[in-house]
């Protein structure tokens, strides 16, 4: 028995859910786009707000750690060194909410509709984020955490954590924990919840198509002259076959493959494809030949054009062979696929398959690995009945098609494994605009994580 009853947690909640919503409304309310300077500022303020708000909730101390980008939220909460420790992480960057007219209200403004907080990160990452420093209040209130914790959010996710890593390879000592814990991921369903024990890795790049060395007229020149944006569209096209299949060499050779008996368990996840192809609007689906949509998401890798531009894009016409053409490409990778690796394939083979007609330059941005969590661990087990608790019902290992790359540093670096406990649903529309989080599933979630802490402490005595 955990020494936790869970209709204390409830009635918490119940008593101060107005406030729970406000605090993260003025969380929601501060532009932290990591990817913009123009809003440098504000990500510093959302730092301040999440020191504050740990220490209010009642950290030992809560400090500011500065990098060479934005900054790192660091705290603690100390039980008694007999106890386990458990190192929360999140972010408090969002992703820019470009393009702004596609947005039924300000993206940096939050309202309530049937029963959905709408705001630029409001699932990703600061509502669910914020959940842990609720949960850590609601334990102080209830006689204290039942184990130690240490929280670390930073404000680099959306752009890769380039300084993240460099932050935990200096303060490994001050980072020991028995696991980490974090929330940056979905559930299949309010009506199944899931537990994500897979994640993909990824390698993104921008790529530069030149041609001429300056805009060229289109009717002197068009039909004469190599134009960039044809021959770019004409590079991106081959990178796939007639089955989908991906063509860079040696993309494929290092793919973790599952045997039949590891496919067809995946396959037993709730997954309704008429329902999938309704909420996107889509006729039909698309994706490698031979694998499930939830094989493909789950356990393949996928390349994809994230954006591409060039010549004018104004108002009106202007008849122009241009210069240049771009375009951003993010590759998601499976374990054993190294994201260093799959971005110099893709680097030789993309030049490689350049006409003499233009010049290729090839800009590797960030990646990172894919993992995959173990099931049979304590954490795990602790994931698992805490959502007993809370929901009623036994979650669904799945494997997830995003990816968040300090997973596989945090074990490389620290030796921990990473327990994936969120709580968004694919309806979220994360990183689009009319990104929103359940107020069921915000309220649900700090539930649940208390009684994680509680489960996984009863678990490790």
């Amino acid at each position: 028995m955990i020494n936790n009853p869970l209709e204390k947690t409830r009635n918490y909640i119940e008593e101060n859910k107005d406030r729970f919503l406000n605090e993260l409304f003025d969380l929601l309310r501060i532009p932290s786009v990591s990817a913009d300077s123009k809003f440098k500022n504000d990500v510093q303020q959302a730092a301040g707000f999440v020191k504050e708000s740990l220490i209010k909730a009642g950290a030992d101390f809560a400090e500011i750690c500065q990098t060479a980008g934005h900054p790192i939220v660091y705290a603690e909460k100390n039980i008694s060194p007999e106890l386990p420790t458990v190192l929360v992480y999140g972010h408090y960057d969002v992703q820019p909410a470009d393009p702004y007219e596609l947005w039924d209200n300000d993206p940096f403004s939050p309202v309530i509709k049937n029963e959905r907080i709408y705001a630029r990160g409001a699932c990703d990452d600061k509502g669910q984020a914020y959940m842990h420093i609720k949960a850590l209040e609601i334990m102080n209130d209830q006689g204290g955490a039942p184990c130690n914790l240490k929280f670390m959010i930073e404000g680099e996710e959306e752009v890769g954590s380039p300084n993240l890593a460099i932050f935990v390879k200096e303060n490994t000592e001050k980072l020991k924990a028995d696991l980490v814990l974090i929330s940056d991921t979905g559930i299949i369903s309010n009506e199944h919840p899931s537990i994500t024990v897979g994640l993909r890795g990824l390698s993104y790049v921008e790529v530069e198509v030149t041609g001429p060395n300056r805009d060229l007229h289109s009717g002197i020149y068009g039909g004469a002259v190599a134009n960039p944006i044809n021959v770019l569209c004409d590079m991106i096209a081959s990178l796939h076959d007639e089955n989908k299949h991906i063509t860079v060499p040696g993309f494929y050779d290092k793919v973790a493959e599952l045997n039949a008996q590891e496919r067809e368990a995946l396959n037993k996840a709730p997954f309704d494809l008429e329902q999938y192809k309704s909420e996107l609007d889509i006729d039909d689906i698309q994706g490698e030949k031979g694998f499930t949509t939830l094989e493909r998401t789950g356990i393949r890798p996928s390349l994809d054009v994230n954006g591409i531009w060039g010549g004018y894009i104004g108002e009106g016409a202007k008849t122009v062979l241009p210069s240049k053409a771009y375009a951003k490409i993010s590759m998601r990778l499976v374990p054993n696929q190294l994201s260093g690796e799959i971005t110099e394939l893709f680097q030789k083979h993309f030049e490689s398959i350049a006409p003499d007609s233009v010049k290729v330059k090839v800009t590797p941005h960030h990646g990172g690995e894919g993992v995959v969590v173990p099931t049979d661990s304590v954490g795990y087990q602790a994931a698992s009945q805490a959502f007993e608790d809370a929901w009623g019902k036994a979650p669904i290992p799945t494997r997830d098609g995003g990816s968040i790359p300090i997973v596989a540093m945090f074990q490389k670096v620290l030796g921990l494994d990473s327990i994936l406990l969120g709580f968004g649903l694919d309806e979220d529309a994360i990183h689009s605009p009319n990104e929103s989080y359940g107020v069921f599933n915000y309220f649900k979630g700090i539930e649940t994580i208390v009684q994680f802490h509680h489960r996984f402490a009863a678990l490790k005595k």
